[in-house]
């Protein structure tokens, strides 16, 4: 899985830098700047949601499926447009085996 990531984490940098916004939806995201990507993963965490509801009451996971993608994708997006990467994610997962969640969240202090 982490293959994938950073493969998708490579083309998403280049095309941050290398593309242009006429010709690239991930450049033209960085050019309209951070407001319309988090627009995007709002957009894209809502439809997950419906299609996670709809799932459940219809057995059928392929849209559900389809919206984490669009949801992930915009998610390293965002990420991207701060600097940061899949990495970063994957390590924070990574830190929390063997934390009960309970445990990591009384550790934030909420």
């Amino acid at each position: 899985m982490t293959d994938v990531l950073k493969q998708l984490a490579d083309i998403l940098e280049q095309r941050k830098y290398d593309a242009s916004p006429e010709s690239s939806y991930v450049a033209s995201l960085h050019h309209k700047g951070l407001n319309k990507i988090l627009e995007k993963v709002g957009e894209e965490a809502t439809e997950t949601i419906i299609a996670a509801k709809e799932a459940e009451r219809s057995k059928d996971n392929k849209d559900v499926i389809y919206e984490t993608a669009d949801l992930w994708f915009h998610s390293l997006v965002m990420l991207s447009h701060l600097g940061e990467s899949s990495d970063a994610i994957l390590d924070e997962l990574a830190r929390r085996f063997n934390l009960s969640g309970l445990e990591e969240k009384a550790s934030r202090g909420k």
